[in-house]
This record gives C-alpha cells, sequence and structure tokens, in this order.
C-alpha cells in the first residue's frame, strides 16, 4: 500500500525518538520513500548517521542551510511529499504547531505545508495531561493534524500513564489509512467501545459482560476505509485495533470527556456499553464486612453520552451511531431510544443470555434509521463492522 508514497519524517527530541529508526525500517520495506528531518532535540537521542543509513538520503538539520534554502528548500520539502508525519511529537513541537510558531526547521516546515500532517505523540504523562497540552491538541484537531496514539504505560522517567509513543507498527497502520483511497479518506470518526468500570472502592466496581469486541471491529473496519479513527476504550477484554489513536477510560465520565475532547468528527458510533449508574461517593478505602450488616451504597445517574452528544448544539457530528443492547421487545425499545435520545441510526440486537451474543463471536441486529427497521442477518461481528461501515462511508460520500 506505501509503495512509492513519500513520507517526510520530523524526528522530534525526546527519548521515543529511538523508534523512529525502527519506524524507518518498517516504512522502507513496505516500499515508501523516507525524507528524514531531525531537530537539534532529536540529536539528542539519535545520530544523524544512523538515520541518513536507514533512509539511505540525505538528513535534513538545519533552517539556514545555504545549499538548501537557495530555492527555498524548506518550502519544496514540505510540500513534496505524500504525508508529514512527526514521530516523536513532543510537548513542544505540537505547542509550536498549534500557535503558529516556525523558529526551527521542523516548525517551519509544518506551518509551510499544504499536506496532511500524522502526529505521534510523545511526553511525560503530566505534560500529555496538562491543560495546555490539551488545548493545544482540541487546536491541532479542529484543524484537521491527525493523530496516531499516546498509549498507556511505563515511561523513561519511571512514572506510568498516557504519553508513551505508538509503537512503529501502530504508526505504520496510521500512515496506511491516511494515504489508502477508501471512502473514508479524510473523515474523521469517534468510536467508542468496551464496558466501563464504576468504583465502589478500590478494589470493587460495578461492570458489565461487554468485551469490546463489536466496537474495536467497527474501528478496525472504518480505518480499512480511510478514515482516522479516534477509538475511546473502557476496560475490554479484546486488544485495541492498530492504527487508530486509542484513549483508554475507566468511567462514563471519563469516556463523555475523552469524546467531547476528540470532536469536531464526521461521524460518532457509541457502541460501548456505559454503566447507567454509579456509587455516588465511592470509598477511598477497601470496604469490609461489619456486624452491623451489609453497607449501604447510593447510586447517581452517570452521564447519558449518546444523547449528550447527539444533542449538542456545537461540534455535533454530521453522523451519529448508536447501540441499543435489548432482553426483550428489542425493535420497538431501540426504536423509542433513537428518537429520545436523538441520534440518526440505531443499531439494535438481542443480547438475552440464549442468544451468546454479549461476549461472543457473532451478532444479529437491525439497523434503525428515519427510513425504517432493516434487519440484518446473523453474521461474524468482523462482518457486521464491514457493513456498518461501509453504510457509513455511503452516507458521508
Amino acid at each position: 500500500m506505501l509503495s512509492g508514497k513519500h513520507i517526510l519524517l520530523i524526528i522530534g527530541g525526546g527519548i521515543a525518538a529511538y523508534k523512529s529508526l525502527d519506524l524507518i525500517r518498517r516504512l522502507r520495506e513496505r516500499g515508501a520513500r523516507v525524507t528524514p528531518v531531525l531537530t537539534r532535540s532529536g540529536e539528542e537521542f539519535v545520530a544523524p548517521l544512523s538515520v541518513s543509513a536507514l533512509t539511505g538520503v540525505k538528513v535534513f538539520r538545519d533552517l539556514f542551510d545555504l545549499g538548501d534554502e537557495a530555492e527555498m528548500g524548506h518550502i519544496q520539502l514540505s510540500r513534496a511529499a505524500d504525508l508529514l508525519v512527526v514521530a516523536p511529537a513532543t510537548a513542544d513541537l505540537m505547542a509550536k504547531m498549534a500557535q503558529g510558531t516556525a523558529n526551527d526547521l521542523a516548525s517551519t516546515l509544518l506551518l509551510a505545508t499544504d499536506t496532511p500532517v500524522l502526529l505521534a505523540p510523545a511526553m511525560n504523562v503530566r505534560m500529555w495531561t496538562h491543560p495546555a497540552t490539551q488545548r493545544n491538541i482540541a487546536t491541532l484537531r479542529s484543524d484537521g493534524i491527525g493523530m496516531i496514539g499516546p498509549n498507556d504505560g511505563d515511561m523513561a522517567c519511571g512514572e506510568y500513564g498516557p504519553g508513551r509513543m505508538a509503537e512503529p507498527l501502530e504508526i505504520v497502520a496510521a500512515i496506511e489509512a491516511r494515504l489508502g483511497d477508501g471512502p473514508l479518506k479524510g473523515k474523521r470518526v469517534v468510536v467508542t467501545s468496551g464496558p466501563t468500570h464504576e468504583p465502589i472502592d478500590p478494589v470493587r466496581y460495578i461492570a458489565n459482560r461487554s468485551s469490546g469486541a463489536q466496537g474495536t471491529a467497527i474501528a478496525r473496519a472504518l480505518a480499512a476505509l480511510g478514515a482516522e479513527v479516534v477509538f475511546v476504550t473502557g476496560p475490554a477484554e479484546v486488544p485495541a485495533p492498530e492504527g487508530v489513536q486509542v484513549v483508554s477510560v475507566q468511567t462514563a465520565q471519563e469516556m463523555l470527556k475523552a469524546v467531547e475532547a476528540a470532536l469536531p468528527a464526521d461521524a460518532g458510533v457509541f457502541a460501548a456499553a456505559v454503566a447507567d449508574w454509579r456509587v455516588e461517593g465511592a470509598s477511598g478505602r477497601k470496604l469490609k464486612k461489619s456486624k452491623d450488616g451489609l453497607p449501604t451504597l447510593s447510586f447517581a445517574e452517570n452521564p447519558d453520552i449518546l444523547k449528550t452528544i447527539s444533542q449538542r448544539s456545537t461540534d455535533r457530528p454530521p453522523l451519529v451511531v448508536g447501540f441499543a443492547a435489548e432482553t426483550d421487545d428489542v425493535l420497538a425499545n431501540a426504536t423509542s431510544k433513537r428518537l429520545r435520545k436523538g441520534c440518526d441510526w440505531i443499531v439494535a440486537n438481542d443480547v438475552s443470555p440464549s442468544t451468546g451474543i454479549m461476549g461472543g463471536s457473532e451478532n444479529a441486529v437491525t439497523l434503525i434509521t428515519d427510513a425504517g427497521a432493516e434487519e440484518w442477518p446473523r453474521m461474524g461481528k468482523d462482518a457486521v463492522a464491514q457493513q456498518l461501515a461501509q453504510r457509513i462511508a455511503a452516507e458521508l460520500a
């Protein structure tokens, strides 16, 4: 898929820069031509000679290189490629992009380009979650900048959490999706998946039986059609697909916040099995057995993510798809839900224990739209996802 494609790879300054060497190798294996740009900070982590040896071409480093700039080389560099990839994309480089600063070769290329851009962020967890970084991310997303990652994981600084750069093969998959000629190329879709875990105390929580398999399959199918997918997932059993931006959450409140941060988008597919209630005032200590009897738990209603997004006055996706997992009166309950929530489509299914659908490998759904109800035959969850992705592509065309 990448044969003959030209990637301009900007390597930022961070410990994750070492992964860029493997990324170059993976891209070259797939027939891509890679032109490297190494920031001054990036040189502290990878040697220009290593980068040049792997790409087979000169490494660009200096904005004021007289030989290159005689013909406005930074402009040509920024526009000759099929895709600009920044890996790792540091907090500093993302801040420059968001503010339109151009004081080195990398930031100048990114400001001067009319070529699509894909970022692979990498930074300390507290830098990633800082309000300033989150504001910059929102700006970049609204500007149409694509992102892959970051992942949760251990960091060189000893901390754990979001901020770890996506693995090279994940970035390759995202590049392939970005450069693919599928019908969803240029479209951004938010997909929710999996269960949510609502804490009772530090060791107990309220959950459900969702495996996340259907949501994962949908995200994979949409990415295969060229969409930029933001995958917001609860603690699911199945691994997240490659080539999508993964945002891991635990609770319904966290999921809503992540979805809102991912907007604007062309479509939202809300396949997650979100808990309707949470324990109000969850205990910070493990609840113990007591001679006074069972503890009393007070419940609060969780945010209705589908309804909240469907009824937004700003940044509402043009297509909002909800899911209705029912055990009785499936069609009637799902039809009522679509009208009550205000979404465009509802994918309804019967999750009664006898069906084996909840947590199983197959699904039998009915797609409910303004035009009526369309019953699909029982099939594998991958097949359901592919059929739904094709319908979404046709709707957004």
